[in-house]
């Protein structure tokens, strides 16, 4: 059954799989190279990991001509958004939990690999389907 517990402690693995990336990399590098070792690092944990999922936008009931592209989908459950910016802007908080709220997906974390320390450039979104879920 899935619970509250379940989805936090995946969120833990996935966090712990980041600082892991980022002790090995540093900060400074592109976006893209640390998703990547990210990528390799989650599977390398036994993580069922998609990439640069497209997201069709549905407008009034019908498909528009863009699609939106999910940076991670972790385990079919948390969508993990990866920055690597001088400044976390609150547009990516936005932009993430409009991707968690179109895939009804129960939790997202947005991790900005351009810092000092990576746990204080974690954001952590739940969505109403996280806060439905039973807590154990």
């Amino acid at each position: 059954m899935l619970t509250q517990k379940y989805i936090n402690s995946l969120a833990y693995k996935i966090v712990g799989c980041a600082i892991e990336v980022h002790k090995n990399l540093g900060p400074g590098l592109l976006e893209s190279v640390y998703e990547l070792c990210l990528i390799d690092e989650l599977k390398n944990n036994g993580l069922k990991v998609e990439s640069q999922i497209y997201l069709p936008v549905i407008y009034k009931g019908e498909k528009i001509g863009h699609d939106l592209k999910l940076d991670l989908l972790v385990e079919d459950l948390i969508i993990v958004e990866n920055k690597s910016v001088e400044v976390m802007l609150p547009l990516f908080s936005a932009q993430l939990l409009t991707y968690l709220k179109l895939t009804n997906k129960p939790k997202g974390l947005l991790i900005n690999f351009n810092c000092e320390n990576i746990t204080k450039q974690v954001v952590s979104l739940v969505t109403k389907a996280f806060a439905d879920l039973p807590l154990e």
